[in-house]
């Protein structure tokens, strides 16, 4: 769609929603909006609830700027619902945003792909759990963002905590092994990647606190790797999202190794677009402006089915 049919459209941005990553999607939101609006764009702002239909029907929605961030927004969930009623939207459709957002079936399509993955196993509530690997191990929920529910289990007497935290989340959890590396993101704009960033916590790891904290991590770009391993997790991210079939933009999540393995974390369909955001930042390196970003996104709206 060009600039000037667009800016014919009521543009609904989505945020906030019902997941634990509520508080961020209003911030993404709301950083969406005011892009919007400041290129002219008419754009409004639509707090996600479970009454989603009525609301974006009654404000007369045309387009869809996909702000929300975890369950019921970044699941498919939310997409399959603008698909019946004929809205465009942004960002992945049903089927990618369902896989991406779900570690256990992501892993596997990263595998099939030729990607590299760290060892776990899937644990179900009720389950007993018989680690085939020795400690450290990394303890997550299967289908939440911004590391909500994770934890490093050490030792044997941490890990019934960290079970009972990642179930809060999720009945069905992984169990990985620990993979010693570098945290490295991958942007994703049209398929190609942007760039990729090293992200050194001040925490243990990159956790909820150290993502949306001012201060409680050092963002270095482009990241620190030599230049073969770079372009080796660049198309490493290139790989992910086409494997999952996103669409537009994306954000990988990768741990590189000092030998040079990367091995896949994730694939965020809808990256965090606050002032603290990843994909905005290493946008910015390559030269693209937050506002382009934004206007290159809305742009790509579409049905997918």
């Amino acid at each position: 769609m060009t600039v000037e049919d667009m800016k014919h459209k009521k543009i609904g941005v989505l945020m906030g929603g019902l997941s634990a990553e509520r508080e961020v999607s209003l911030s993404s939101g709301q950083a969406v909006l005011r892009a919007l609006n400041s290129l002219g764009y008419r754009a409004v702002g639509i707090d996600v609830g479970r009454d989603l239909a009525g609301r974006v029907a009654a404000e007369g929605i045309e387009i869809a700027f996909i702000a929300l961030h975890g369950r019921f927004g970044e699941d498919g969930s939310v997409q399959g619902l603008l698909e019946l009623m004929g809205i465009p939207y942004t960002g992945s459709g049903v089927l990618a945003s369902a896989l991406a957002i779900n570690k256990i079936f992501s892993k596997t399509v990263f595998s099939a792909a030729g990607l590299s993955v760290a060892p776990y196993q899937v644990l179900r509530r009720g389950e007993p759990l018989n680690l085939s690997f020795p400690l450290p191990v990394v303890v997550k929920p299967s289908q939440e963002g911004s590391s909500v529910g994770v934890s490093i289990v050490k030792e044997l007497s941490q890990m019934a905590a960290a079970l009972e935290e990642a179930f809060k989340y999720d009945s069905e959890i992984l169990v990985e092994t620990f993979i010693a590396g570098r945290e490295v993101q991958v942007g994703i704009l049209d398929g190609r990647a942007l760039g990729a960033i090293e992200i050194v916590p001040k925490r243990e790891f990159y956790d909820f606190e150290a993502k949306y904290t001012a201060g409680m991590a050092e963002h270095i770009l482009p990241a620190r790797l030599p230049e073969a391993t770079y372009e080796k997790v660049l198309r490493a991210g290139e790989k992910a999202h086409a494997c999952l079939a996103c669409d537009c933009y994306s954000r990988g999540d990768f741990l590189v190794t000092e030998s040079g393995d990367c091995y896949i974390l994730e694939v965020n369909t809808l990256p965090g677009m606050t002032d603290l955001s990843l994909l905005p930042e290493i946008a910015g390196g390559a030269g693209i402006s937050f506002q382009y970003l934004v206007e290159k996104i809305v742009l790509s709206a579409s049905l997918k089915i």
